[in-house]
């Protein structure tokens, strides 16, 4: 049965070709800018020149540097950037890394304390608004309001949520220079999103159900076509598509959410710097089978929906579908094991007593514990 909800997303959403230009539009001449980026590869692909001209009449500040995994020893300067700059307006220009470190800074710039209060809190309830110009899609912080911090000190990793960004700006062009390896975790990364808020419990909304099945089908059919020439307009327009729709709340209203798969893969970047998208590609398999007998009418339903797995047994057909998602995966040119990436049983045993020691049960039925993290993680060792 569908569960009572509330929804609302306040994004606006601007996409298209040269749709940068929208930028001057949508931030007000008086408001002094700080303009967060990443390593620079904006500077290659044409991005920073657009967002310069479309600012040309504002005041702006850089700050370069937030890394993948934003750490808040980064955020720390910032932040103190952002307040010594009397900062009242962020735009971030990037992928999720970016994205994601700004939303703290945009909390942080309000706080007296550490940010990292923040993050272990969990949320903020003070921001200043941000606008983000998008060039990575994988992680939907384009157009939702969580984020996920690390410590580099502490090898942690913790979501955080705070604002929604006040406008996104998608332009496909800006992804036909991204690496191969970056655009694979992106799919993986859009997939498993889906998969966290489709594969819990069957019968709550036919919508959803459909909806989230949708994202799910595109990017299976679209993800080979991506890697024979990824500068196709429309089908990395599609696969931007479906980054933001998969985690912009659209496809949770009124169903059961797990995310277990995240919190472990958010525990073995921490420990191993494993890109996060990877990690999930590698997990998700080893989720399906421990937790079969809880999400098979789920499983069985993504294999006959979107992978074509009709006949056989019931374990038969299980075992296929998990097959499948793991080979469709692989078909990014992504490994599916610990073990493939130098991840050694150490990793685990730390992941679980982490689990233990924070008494966590994750999944839409807290069901995952350290010991069956543990479980998980030794399928896909």
């Amino acid at each position: 049965m569908l569960n009572n909800f509330c929804f609302q997303n306040p994004t606006k959403l601007i996409m298209g070709k040269g749709m940068i230009a929208q930028l001057s539009k949508e931030i007000p001449t008086d408001k002094k800018i700080m303009i967060t980026f990443g390593g620079g590869s904006v500077k290659k692909n044409g991005v920073y020149e657009q967002v310069n001209e479309a600012l040309k009449n504002h005041n702006t500040v850089e700050f370069w540097g937030i890394e993948p995994n934003p750490a808040i020893e980064t955020l720390r300067e910032a932040i103190a950037l952002g307040k010594s700059e009397k900062v009242d307006f962020l735009l971030a220009v990037g992928g999720g890394s970016v994205i994601d470190g700004t939303k703290l800074i945009s909390a942080g710039l309000l706080y007296e304390g550490d940010a990292w209060d923040l993050v272990k809190k969990g949320k903020a309830d003070k921001t200043i608004p941000l606008g983000t110009v998008l060039t990575i899609p994988a992680t939907g912080s384009e157009m939702n309001d969580g984020a996920v911090i690390s410590c580099k000190e502490t090898k942690e990793k913790f979501a955080f949520f705070s604002n929604f960004p006040k406008f996104s700006i998608l332009d496909p062009e800006v992804t036909f220079s991204l690496p191969d390896y970056q655009i694979a975790c992106g799919i993986a990364d859009t997939f498993v999103h889906v998969m966290e808020q489709y594969l819990t419990k069957a019968g709550e909304s036919r919508v959803m159900d459909r909806w989230a099945e949708s994202i799910l089908q595109t990017l299976v059919e679209i993800a080979p076509k991506i890697k024979e020439n990824k500068q196709d307009y429309q089908n990395m327009a599609d696969f931007m598509m479906c980054a933001t729709m998969a985690l912009n709340g659209f496809i949770a209203m009124g169903v059961s959410q797990d995310w277990a798969t995240h919190m472990i893969g958010h525990e073995v970047t921490a420990l191993t710097g494993l890109t996060h998208g990877h990690t999930l590609a590698i997990i998700l398999p080893g989720t399906m089978d421990v937790l079969r007998q809880q999400k098979g009418e789920k499983i069985m339903q993504v294999g006959t929906r979107v992978f074509g797995v009709n006949s056989g047994t019931h374990d038969f057909r299980i075992n296929e579908i998990i097959r499948k998602t793991r080979e469709f995966f692989n078909s990014l040119g992504l490994t599916t094991s610990l073990s493939e990436n130098n991840i050694g049983r150490d990793v685990i045993d730390e992941i679980e007593r982490r689990f233990n020691e924070r008494d966590v049960h994750f999944g839409e039925d807290g069901l995952v514990t350290g010991a069956v993290a543990k479980e998980i993680l030794n399928k896909v060792y």
